[in-house]
């Protein structure tokens, strides 16, 4: 039952009375509902307005240009009012808080659905369901969701989606009248791209397909809207107490979508797509969604019998005799068009000059041949005649020569053997020169490997020495720091790990950091390339000024973020209970124990380490932001800690998006599992993206007056939001470099968010 204006008032003033509502916004809305409810009628004989006149600011849902809605720690300002009707309202609205910080733009568009739409906890759960369902539809003809929330002061549930400029198909169609068929099919093409992935990738069908949910955005990209949300919460409340499984429109719903189906199939989209093919070809719709077996249509212009046989095939009662799917149907009515008369008459034409043209190249061929063949004789006769010429000049020389040898040959025999005897002793010398020769190169090449053996050796040796002096370095300042003997020790590669005082366990893997000097924030080149790669001024804005810290103690980090299988111990030794929207066990992608635990909010994190401190009686915390970017860079100055270019071999990130000429990678769409990516040379694992880490600080706009002896900053700022670091796998690579700072607040938890410990030495 729809609410009553005295009803929205007493909801307003308890929220106002709560502390919730300003008294500015609570006067606003306020006058808002009563000029929807009190409006006075139109003067008796005035004509009616015009069905097309522009809605009232201020509608039933009392909300108004430049009103906040959604509850206090995710907050939207409205700017202007998209459309409305029988499903709610369309408000372009700035992000004020969450989403902005995470990354998404600024401003976004909100779907707001009446009260009496998801009044019972059946619909309101259905909404959260599919909400969180389309929000993993990551195509580029699929209009983005990023989120769903509340408004406390309405009731309302409004659906937070990508913002686009244009207008939808119905208004296009509106100003074009009919198309051509060809363009009808590009125009629906990347509708059946998009249909195919979401089907393909995760079992999804829209249900609701019609020219009002595909849009033309004024750069020429098509966007399909509304994938399943509105229209199964519309279904679920369109009458009280008894749900319907019907999903669709009026005039574009199979037949079947009135059963209940276990798994909707493909079909049903088929069908709406076959009915705008003929609306927009004929600019009017074949029939009503009340259409009976034997009503049938007549054959829009510009289609040959084969293809409306497909395009009847496609709106069939029977579901069995459509195609698969949108992207088949479009295909068949392709390949049906085949060739028309006047592009037959030019084949044949084509064909018999075809045929003019290779005869005449035969008998150019032919008489080709006779001319080389006249000529090959002629020249095989000069030939024969000139061979016969030197036969009897080469036997006349032959003669004289062997006369002339003859005469020579007592001469040359007795001088050979005076020769022989000398030539011998040459080649013995020769030999022996030539042994001396090989034995000292093979004496040479020797030593020569003997050489390079040493010197890689060498150089094994020197960077074993190295790494162990930085693992022998940590561990002496550990040892100096903890003088007791029950103290534990880091093995030879630096790592730490204690054992709980009752035996039960152990604590997360450490790597020793050692104190030393760095320059933090970002230097204006790497700047530039970030902002060529997307990223806004105001974000780059908050790693500035790069400036100089020492850390000062040195302390141990977490080899990798705390797991699934760590968090799982401290729930069942706890007790703990889950505060936040994301279900830490199924966040929405596969995981096991040795992923990143997600879902935890700071104060969350806060109780684990109070957890861990008690069962080891070592000191842990969150790592300041100075410690963990000191951390992170491992002595690097670049954009990551291996270079100024990434991939998807270095790190968990959305592969679709690239930065600094990188090449694109895969998307894996959820967390990886610890040690599936190389550590950083410090030996940290998943510094750079998998997961968002809390860290110790408040959110500060830039570093000016920030500490520069590595302490955590939390004087000042805004003390509800904490410092996250180091990007995400829902994120594209510039979130991925080692100064970049986000900030989120420290009471919610995400599917992205994470967090790992540190350790006092002291």
């Amino acid at each position: 039952m729809m609410q009553t204006a005295r009803d929205k008032l007493r909801e307003l003033r308890a929220l106002h009375d709560d502390g919730l509502l300003s008294q500015q916004e609570f006067d606003s809305r306020k006058n808002a509902i009563l000029d929807a409810e009190y409006a006075p009628p139109a003067a008796a004989g005035a004509p009616a307005p015009a069905a097309t006149a522009a809605p009232r600011q201020g509608t039933e849902l009392g909300l108004m240009a430049g009103q906040e809605i959604g509850p206090q720690n995710r907050r939207y300002r409205l700017e202007r009012l998209i459309a409305q009707g029988g499903m709610g309202q369309v408000w372009q609205a700035t992000d004020l808080a969450t989403h902005a910080e995470l990354g998404n733009s600024e401003m976004v568009a909100l779907k707001i659905l009446p009260p009496q739409l998801t009044q019972s906890a059946t619909h309101a759960k259905l909404l959260i369901e599919e909400a969180t369902q389309a929000r993993k539809l990551a195509h580029e003809h699929i209009v983005r969701v990023y989120e769903w929330a509340q408004d406390p002061a309405t009731s309302s549930y409004f659906i937070i989606m990508e913002c686009l400029e244009g207008e939808d198909l119905d208004n296009y169609l509106g100003r074009q009248g009919p198309l051509p068929l060809e363009t009808v099919r590009q125009m629906l093409l990347p509708v059946a791209d998009a249909l195919s992935y979401a089907w393909e990738k995760h079992k999804l069908v829209h249900r609701d397909i019609k020219p009002g949910n595909v849009f033309l955005t004024q750069k020429g990209d098509i966007k399909l809207l509304d994938f399943g949300i509105a229209s199964r919460v519309r279904n679920a409340g369109s009458s009280i107490g008894l749900q319907t499984p019907n999903a669709g429109t009026s005039g574009y719903r199979a037949p079947e979508s009135g059963t209940h189906q276990r798994q909707p199939s493909p079909r049903l989209d088929v069908y709406a797509v076959a009915v705008m093919v003929y609306q927009m070809l004929e600019g009017k719709m074949p029939f009503d969604d009340t259409r009976g077996a034997g009503h049938l249509p007549s054959a829009p212009g510009g289609l040959n019998a084969a293809q409306w046989q497909v395009l009847q095939n496609g709106f069939s009662l029977t579901a069995e005799l459509r195609p698969a799917s949108v992207q088949a149907l479009l295909d068949k009515l392709e390949r049906a068009a085949g060739p028309s008369e006047a592009e037959l008459a030019e084949q044949a034409e084509q064909a018999r000059a075809r045929e003019a043209q290779r005869q005449k190249e035969v008998a150019a061929l032919a008489e080709q041949a006779r001319l080389i063949e006249k000529k090959r004789q002629q020249e095989l006769a000069a030939k024969r005649k000139a061979e016969a010429e030197a036969a009897a000049a080469e036997k006349l020389r032959l003669e004289q020569l062997r006369k002339a040898q003859d005469a020579r040959r007592h001469l040359e025999a007795e001088a050979a053997r005076k020769a022989r005897k000398e030539t011998l002793r040459e080649q013995l010398r020769a030999r022996r020169e030539a042994d001396a020769a090989a034995a000292l190169l093979e004496h040479q090449e020797q030593q020569r490997k003997a050489q390079q053996a040493k010197a890689e050796a060498a150089y094994r040796a020197e960077q074993e020495r190295a790494r162990k002096e930085l693992a022998s370095r940590a561990a002496a300042e550990l040892a100096r720091q903890m003088p007791t003997p029950a103290s534990p020790v880091a093995d030879a590669d630096g790592v730490l790990r204690d054992s709980f005082l009752d035996g039960s366990g152990k604590g997360p893997e450490l790597v020793l950091i050692p104190t030393g000097r760095f320059q933090m924030g970002s230097p204006e080149h790497e700047r530039k390339i970030a902002m060529a790669a997307g990223s806004q001024k105001s974000w780059l804005d908050r790693e500035t000024p790069q400036h100089w810290v020492g850390i000062e103690q040195s302390f141990a980090l977490g080899r990798h973020p705390v797991s699934v299988g760590q968090w799982r111990q401290f729930v069942r030794a706890t007790g703990w209970v889950a505060q936040s929207e994301t279900d830490w066990e199924n966040p929405g992608f596969v995981q096991n124990d040795r992923h990143p635990v997600v879902g935890v909010s700071w104060h969350d994190a806060q109780l684990y380490l109070e957890w861990l401190s008690g069962r080891t009686g070592q000191v842990y915390r969150l790592p300041s932001e100075a410690e963990w970017e000191y951390a992170c860079r491992a002595g690097s100055k670049t954009a990551f800690s291996f270079g100024d270019e990434i991939s998807t071999e270095h790190a968990n990130y959305d592969g679709h998006y690239t930065y600094n000429g990188s090449a694109r990678g895969q998307y894996r769409g959820g967390s990886s599992a610890a040690g599936d990516f190389p550590p950083n040379p410090w030996g940290l694992y998943d510094m750079h993206g998998n997961v968002w880490e809390w860290v110790q600080d408040v959110v500060h706009d830039n570093y000016e007056g920030a500490p520069a002896d590595g302490r955590a900053w939390e004087e000042g700022g805004d003390a509800s939001r904490r410092i996250l670091r180091g990007g995400s796998w829902l994120y594209n690579p510039r979130y991925l470099r080692s100064a970049l700072r986000n900030g989120f607040s420290a009471v919610l938890g995400n599917d992205i968010v994470g967090f790992r410990v540190a350790r006092a030495l002291a």
